[in-house]
């Protein structure tokens, strides 16, 4: 799981502090409500939810002004960056339907890198050695996909393509930008097309331009404003999701989210040779940002270690009010989606978050 995501405020998010409250002895009984409730009395955490495909458990409330219950599975939620994923897999399609390949140099279809060496597939990898957009944004004044990157390219390369592995958003949004170009479509709209309407992900979209707030059913978030950090921490719910892009722009609910890592992995949006390509053409990043050990990440997705043998496939995500983990897991274990209202990517909330995850995929029955 990955969990440096969008934005500098993204990272400097503030975990919040909440009042502690004894745990049940029949939370205790269930391990994953467990580790939701440990979220909630002891990391601060507002709301905390684990969607297993089944059953839905929560922890906290969804406002905490008004106290109302934590949302279900239909809940809205902003993906951050398991947006990746879907921007991954279109690529791959695109890849399958022979209109592009993975050795193509990302300038021929982007200007602006037309003198770099930098290939698709080291986009996809996290490999390019491009600097993070995210950071130098003025996020009082948005801009383009072409503006971000000027913003990156203005800064000296983190290392050679292809030599190292970092994390970067700016890849993405790379992207996203030769998505456009090969599609002729924009790549939402192409996202659209090949994953959300098969699927019928009727749940999930992209926010338009100048849209700060979430559609349908939605708990409130809370953290850091991007664009205003001197507020300290705040009501985050509207943000300008627009502008996050192929990156990290897409919102969607915890069912809808578990329904494509089953497609994915079921061969139900890519030939099996891609996802071959996704799964097994890998980098080691254990220990690496907050990767355990054992991690690899391979095409817009990450396997992660389990406690009981095997690995989850996924992608985690965090803005400045919500974080997201969870994935498909091998060995017929499912699919678990776990979703906080709050930034919780460090000490005692990410390994709750994580554990979460691990717990819910190990104890569900086969």
């Amino acid at each position: 799981m990955h969990r440096t995501r969008l934005a500098a405020a993204v990272l400097l998010a503030a975990t919040l502090v909440g009042a502690s409250a004894p745990l049940a002895a029949a939370d205790r009984r269930d391990p994953v409500q467990h580790q939701l409730d440990l979220l909630v009395s002891r990391d601060g955490v507002p709301g905390a939810l684990a969607y297993d495909g089944r059953v839905t458990r929560t922890a906290g409330v969804a406002d905490l002004d008004s106290g109302r219950p934590m949302v279900d599975a239909r809940g809205r939620f902003r993906l951050a960056s398991d947006t990746k994923a879907f921007t991954a897999t279109a690529v791959m399609r695109l890849v399958a339907d022979g209109r592009i390949r993975l050795d193509d140099r990302a300038g021929a279809y982007v200007p602006q890198l037309a003198e770099q060496s930098i290939t698709v597939r080291q986009l996809l990898k996290q490999r390019s050695g491009l600097p993070e957009y995210a950071t130098l944004v003025d996020w009082n004044s948005p801009g383009t996909p072409e503006d971000y990157l000027a913003l990156a390219l203005s800064q000296p390369p983190v290392f050679t393509p292809g030599s190292d592995w970092g994390y970067s958003n700016t890849n993405y949004l790379v992207l996203g930008m030769v998505i456009d170009k090969v599609s002729g479509v924009d790549f939402r709209t192409y996202v659209e097309r090949v994953i959300l309407r098969p699927l019928h992900l009727d749940d999930t979209y992209w926010p338009a331009p100048g849209e700060l707030a979430l559609r349908g059913p939605h708990a409130r978030n809370y953290g850091v404003h991007p664009a205003h950090p001197e507020a300290g921490r705040v009501d985050v719910t509207e943000l300008p999701g627009y502008e996050f892009g192929a990156s990290g722009g897409l919102v969607s609910t915890p069912r809808d989210l578990n329904t494509f890592w089953n497609a994915l992995f079921e061969n139900r949006l890519l030939p099996r040779w891609a996802l071959r390509l996704m799964t097994r053409d890998t980098t080691d990043v254990g220990n690496r940002d907050t990767y355990p050990a054992g991690s690899r990440y391979g095409y817009g997705i990450a396997s992660t270690p389990l406690t009981c043998g095997g690995v989850y496939w996924g992608h985690g995500g965090d803005l400045p009010g919500d974080s997201v983990t969870g994935g498909r897991a091998t060995g017929g274990r499912g699919t678990v989606t776990i979703y906080t209202t709050t930034w919780a990517a460090q000490g005692p909330s990410l390994h709750h978050l994580q554990s979460a995850a691990d717990t819910a995929l190990c104890t569900k029955p086969r």
